[in-house]
């Protein structure tokens, strides 16, 4: 029978760490040791906490009681840790397996503290309802919070005051550099966010293309989303130097939208301005203000190098549809990914030049054969094929679309030369976007070229220092760990994704193999439990197709060693 309990599970991790140990690697390594020794486990241990999971620059600890909890990370954060922490802290239900501990509770403290702010600490309203009357402590009510793969929103509030010395800031780039946070959605209705976050997309998309400017990626930008911020604190966070914010309000068939640009370091008001026009007019609305912010930050960039690639949408409800398409597949499930594919066909129905929406389709494909959730991956496959070439024929000229296409060729058919020709030319014409980064990354990889896949990976951590999706990274950094032989390494980067996905496939093979190929069968055959509960019918010839396409068969013949000394079915 599982063995379940209450418990209080901090979570903490250094702020920008990948960053940090690009610039100094030995040390950053040697500051995480001396903090680890010199304030968090004394911390932990005055407590009355244990630290059952110690993983890379994460650390995850369990309490008895929330207060004592709450009291050893703002102890912490207090001190002035030597490396910048972030703190969550949830009360709840967990699974106990020896001595690690898995569950809701560990993945919800696990997400909380991934929207804490550098040198800050989030808890959630069970932790708060605790420790309200036993701390003296001033919390601040953030409201509900969605949290990635978290089924309901969460209550979160933040622990005013706790920081200690300032938390380490990105450096600036050699350019004029700007995030765009996520504009507030003044309409009265929920149900429009979708259109205001995809304008917001847009105009990101719109600087991108400015070849003077650094634009931190959307991914990044929108972990604000939600949450009263400090512009000089996101300056900081994100490395950039100024900001853009604001709202919409849609009624109806008039649209008005209002931004104001801010020098983050200073907190000065550089702009301000309102664009009024008809739904009719919002490509223009978006390009005037992503012209205008420009024309402010980078007078010396040309305003035709704004021109944005074209998007020949000819009507409205087939852009409406393809807002809404791609707000279902950001949430990635099965069902999320059927609504999305028949919102996006009938973006496409309603206008065939649409050729981003084309790439949606293909996108969409595609995912279900990497997700391993397609009914037929032949037939899927072949879709995602003819979408991609139809987006291609429509549109060379938008980033966005090439990368799509290149990673239908890489994933579905494993033509990684074709893709990354395509992953080069998203790049050239969209220096910050930073899918085409990743992709490329991974392409170079399973074409050997490990030291230019790893360069591509840093350079995505600095475009998105908070993406909330950056186990996708710590998966692929994983995998090199394991292709090189650091294995060790290989099952520390695994378990930091499987804390957050502990039921992801892949992960979960890279953690057998590393632990296998380390010598270390017991644990690996433990892992190859789990895996095996969660893809019962997982084999090794069964998988071999989908992973020759992705990495090249050298890669996945070494995979295949580790593998088989754990006992992987054949």
């Amino acid at each position: 029978m599982t063995e379940r309990r209450l418990a209080a599970i901090l979570v903490a991790d250094v702020v920008g760490y990948s960053t940090l140990v690009g610039r100094d690697e030995a040390g950053t390594l040697a500051k995480l040791a001396a903090l680890k020794r010199e304030l968090i486990e004394p911390a932990i241990a005055k407590h009355s906490g244990r630290l059952f999971k110690a993983v890379g620059d994460g650390f995850l600890v369990e309490f008895a009681s929330a207060v004592q909890a709450v009291a050893c990370a703002v102890a912490i954060q207090k001190a002035g840790p030597s490396l910048p922490l972030r703190i969550g802290v949830h009360l709840g239900d967990v699974i106990v397996e020896g001595d690690d501990l898995m569950g809701d509770g560990v993945n919800i403290a696990a997400r909380i503290e991934s929207v804490a702010e550098a040198g800050g600490i989030a808890i959630s309203r069970q932790v708060r309802d605790q420790v309200r009357d036993k701390l003296d402590i001033e919390l601040v009510d953030k409201g509900e919070v969605e949290l990635k793969n978290i089924a309901r929103p969460v209550r979160i509030f933040t622990v005013a005051g706790a920081r200690g010395s300032a938390p380490a800031s990105l450096p600036l780039p050699d350019k004029p550099s700007i995030a765009v946070l996520p504009f507030q959605n003044m309409s009265g209705d929920p149900d429009q966010e979708y259109f205001v976050d995809g304008l917001v997309e847009d105009i990101i998309t719109a600087l991108s293309r400015d070849r003077g400017l650094f634009v931190s990626a959307r991914n990044s930008s929108f972990t604000y989303k939600g949450r009263a911020v400090d512009i000089r604190q996101v300056g900081r966070e994100l490395g950039v130097r100024y900001v853009l914010e604001g709202s919409v309000r849609k009624a109806g068939s008039r649209v008005r939208i209002t931004g104001q640009l801010i020098e983050a370091d200073s907190g000065t008001h550089i702009w301000a301005d309102r664009f009024d026009g008809s739904l009719a007019d919002i490509f223009e609305l978006q390009d005037q203000v992503a012209n205008k912010v420009a024309s402010i930050i980078s007078p010396e960039v040309e305003a035709a190098e704004m021109a944005r690639a074209t998007r020949k949408v000819t009507d409205l409800q087939a852009y409406d549809f393809f807002l809404r398409a791609k707000a279902a597949y950001a949430r990635m499930g099965a069902r999320d990914l059927d609504e999305a594919l028949g919102l996006a066909e009938q973006a496409v129905a309603l206008d065939p030049s649409f050729a981003r929406a084309h790439a949606l389709v293909a996108d969409i494909y595609n995912q279900r054969n990497a997700n391993s959730i397609s009914r037929d991956p032949a037939a899927d496959a072949a879709a995602a094929e003819r979408a991609a070439q139809k987006a291609l024929a429509l549109d060379r000229s938008d980033g966005s679309v090439l990368t799509t296409c290149g990673s239908v060729l890489m994933f579905s058919f494993g033509r990684r030369s074709e893709a990354l020709v395509l992953f080069d030319a998203a790049i050239e014409l969209d220096p910050n976007l930073s899918t085409a980064w990743v992709f490329r990354a991974m392409c170079r990889r399973s074409l050997g070229r490990e030291a230019e896949a790893m360069q591509d990976f840093e350079h995505v951590l600095r475009l998105d220092p908070r993406d909330p999706r950056r186990w996708v990274a710590q998966h692929a950094l994983a995998w090199g760990h394991l292709m090189a032989g650091r294995y060790d390494d290989a099952v520390a980067g695994a378990t930091t994704v499987l804390q957050l996905y502990p039921d992801f496939g892949a992960t979960l093979r890279v953690a057998i193999a590393a632990h296998a190929l380390a010598g270390r069968l017991d644990l690996a055959r433990e892992v190859l439990a789990r895996q095996m509960a969660v893809e019962p019918k997982a084999s090794i010839s069964g998988m071999r197709d989908t992973y020759v396409r992705r990495t090249g068969a050298e890669q996945y013949e070494k995979l295949v060693v580790g593998l088989r000394k754990a006992g992987f079915p054949e």
